[in-house]
């Protein structure tokens, strides 16, 4: 037996003659007080949160999301850009950026962390990723880590860059989780992100970067 199997068994053997407690737990309480009206709402509400911690909002459509993620690199003096290359929204952005004077170079997280952790950690100035959606109630990103995307794409470079579609913006954390099924299936870890890296262990004083992203910037998809 394995020292997993055992430990299960000693959990299974305590409850034994124990009675389950009623599932009594009603929904309503973390879902009625934060329901929006409608899109407009929701958009409005996780702009007014996350801004309030400085993430960065950029209005834009579908058809133009590479030329703003483009600009935003521009801006900032940035040539190289950590992206899924492998996927469609990476695979959308090298055929743009063909023919682009200056543009970005593209690479993929395509290696065991082992082998390239030093350039992760000190080459890398911005990353590009999805979102598997955003809760309007608490002012959160949610990501959803893949071999494509691993979690520290989005925890390491200074620059997060992150695509949300607006039609995946949702009231509250309840509603998530019962319309996408989460009890089925969750990756090892499911990401909530609110804003930049930030501390205050230092004399209490606000800083931010000093743990992952010190900047974080929403690039929204309206007609999405």
């Amino acid at each position: 037996m394995s020292a997993r199997e055992r430990i299960l068994a000693k959990l299974r053997s305590g409850l034994a003659g124990s009675i389950p407690r009623p599932d009594d737990f009603e929904p309503a309480v973390v879902t009625e007080p934060w329901r929006y009206p409608d899109r407009a709402a929701r958009i409005e509400r996780l702009i007014e949160l996350m801004s309030a911690v400085q993430t960065r909002f950029e209005r834009t459509t579908r058809a133009n999301w590479p030329t703003r993620v483009l600009a935003l690199l521009e801006a900032r003096g940035i040539d190289r850009l950590l992206v899924a290359t492998g996927m469609a929204h990476g695979a959308r952005l090298a055929e743009h950026i063909e023919g682009v004077a200056k543009a970005p170079s593209l690479f993929a997280y395509d290696r065991p962390i082992e082998a390239w952790k030093s350039e992760l950690f000190d080459s890398v100035p911005a990353s590009l990723t999805t979102t598997r959606g955003a809760i309007a109630a608490t002012g959160s990103l949610i990501l959803w880590p893949t071999v494509d995307e691993p979690r520290l794409m989005s925890l390491v470079p200074p620059l997060h860059i992150a695509l949300l579609e607006a039609s995946r913006i949702q009231d509250n954390l309840h509603e998530v989780i019962e319309a996408e099924g989460w009890a089925a299936g969750m990756p090892t870890n499911a990401l909530l992100i609110s804003g930049p890296s930030k501390t205050a262990d230092i004399e209490q004083v606000l800083a931010y970067g000093a743990h992952g992203p010190a900047e974080l910037v929403v690039v929204l998809l309206e007609d999405a």
